[in-house]
C-alpha cells in the first residue's frame, strides 16, 4: 500500500510499502483521512533518534490521525462500518500490571505508532484494536479528530496538576502542546494562563484565536518573572512546562508560590539540572507525565461542546502526495506553525 516512509535520516519516500494486518475479532480497519504531523515526527526525520528509539529501517511516520471504519471485528460491537473515529496510537499489553493498574501508558512493552519499530499511520490503511478508536462525535470535523491525540497530553497534564477552581497557571511554549495545556488548563477550572515563547507568530496565533483569560508573553522581549509577579504576586498555583528546555528546568521554581504544582511535559534531550532546594524550600511538588491514560473520550465530548476550540491550531494544510513538502518545511520549525495537516482524502 501507499506510505510515507522514513528511509533514513533526512530521506523520505511517498511509496508502495509492503505490510500485511490480519484483523482480530476486536480489531477494526480504518482508512485514515486526516493526519497531523507532530514533532517527534519531525524529530525521527531530522536525527534518526528519540533517546534510546533509533530508526534502524524504514519505518512509516504518523501517529495524530482521523479516518473512517472499513470493516470490524467479529467481536465489536460498538463501532460500525463508516463511522469517522479518531485513534489513541500506543497499543499496551492488556494483561500488563500497568495496564491492570490503570497505568497502561508507561507499560514497557506499548506499542506506539512511528516510534520504532513500529509503523505509523501514514498510509492507505490500518488495523487498530476497537477498545483504543473512538467514534467522533457528528459536530468534531476530521480535522478536530486527528487534534484529540496532542489534545489529550494537554487534558492529562492539567488532570496532574489537580487544578482548582480559580488558579492561575504558567506554561511554556507556544507550540501546538503548549497551547492544548492553556486552553485545557481553563477548561479545568483556572481562571488565567500565562503562555510564554520567544516566537511572536506563535503567540500572534494564541492572541487572535483564544480567550483574553490566555494572557501571552515574549520571554523574549519582556521580563518573565517581573511579569508573573504583576499577574500573581506571590507566584503561579500551577506551572507547565511544554519545552524540555534545561534552562527553564533550573530555574522554573521562581514563578511558582509556595506550596505550588509543577507538571513536566517536554521531554529534554538528556539529564538537566533542577533547583532540588527551590523546590524544596516552597514544597513544590513536581509531576511528570508521559503521553496520556483515559483522556481521548473526554477530549472528544470537550472539543464537541466548544470548551476545547483546537481549530485554530492547524496552521497549515498539504495534500498526502505533498508529505514530503510538508515534512521539510516542518523541519524549518517555522515560527508561524502550529499544526500541519496532512489530508489523505
Amino acid at each position: 500500500m501507499k506510505a510515507l516512509v522514513l528511509e533514513k535520516v533526512k530521506e523520505l519516500s511517498l511509496r508502495d510499502f509492503p505490510i500485511e494486518e490480519t484483523l482480530s475479532p476486536y480489531d477494526v480497519r480504518v482508512e485514515p483521512k486526516k493526519v497531523g504531523i507532530c514533532g517527534s515526527d519531525i524529530h525521527y526525520y531530522k536525527y534518526g533518534n528519540i533517546g534510546d528509539f533509533v530508526v534502524k529501517e524504514p519505518m512509516i511516520l504518523g501517529h495524530e490521525a482521523s479516518g473512517i471504519v472499513t470493516e470490524v471485528g467479529s467481536k465489536v460491537t460498538d463501532l460500525k462500518v463508516g463511522d469517522r473515529v479518531c485513534m489513541e496510537p500506543g497499543i499496551p499489553n492488556f494483561q500488563s500490571t500497568e495496564t491492570m493498574s490503570g497505568m497502561y501508558n508507561i507499560d514497557p512493552s506499548v506499542r506506539f505508532w512511528a516510534t520504532p519499530p513500529i509503523h505509523g499511520c501514514l498510509r492507505e490503511s490500518f488495523v487498530h484494536p476497537a477498545i483504543l478508536t473512538f467514534k467522533l462525535p457528528d459536530n468534531v470535523s476530521y480535522e478536530e479528530g486527528a487534534t484529540v491525540e496532542p489534545v489529550a497530553i494537554g487534558m492529562y497534564s492539567a488532570k496532574k496538576a489537580k487544578i482548582e477552581p480559580g488558579d492561575v497557571a504558567l506554561v511554556m511554549g507556544a507550540g501546538t502542546i503548549g497551547i492544548v495545556t492553556a486552553i485545557s488548563a481553563l477548561a479545568s477550572g483556572c481562571s488565567k494562563v500565562i503562555i510564554t515563547d520567544i516566537k511572536d507568530d506563535k503567540l500572534q496565533i494564541v492572541k487572535e484565536n483564544y480567550s483574553e483569560n490566555i494572557i501571552c508573553i515574549n520571554s523574549k522581549n519582556e521580563d518573565l518573572a517581573e511579569k508573573v509577579k504583576e499577574i500573581a504576586p506571590r507566584g503561579v498555583d500551577v506551572f507547565f512546562e511544554a519545552t524540555g528546555a534545561p534552562s527553564i528546568l533550573s530555574t522554573f521554581t521562581q514563578y511558582v508560590r509556595p506550596g505550588g504544582r509543577a507538571v513536566l511535559i517536554g521531554m529534554p534531550q538528556g539529564p538537566v539540572k533542577v533547583d532540588i532546594v527551590g523546590c524544596q524550600a516552597k514544597e513544590i511538588t513536581m509531576y511528570t507525565i508521559f503521553r496520556y491514560v483515559n483522556t481521548f473520550d473526554r477530549a472528544l465530548k470537550l472539543i464537541s461542546s466548544g470548551a476545547l476550540p483546537v481549530k485554530p491550531l492547524i496552521t497549515h494544510r498539504y495534500k498526502f502526495e505533498d508529505a514530503i513538502e510538508a515534512f521539510e518545511f516542518g523541519a524549518t520549525e517555522p515560527g508561524d506553525a502550529i499544526k500541519i495537516m496532512l489530508d489523505l482524502e
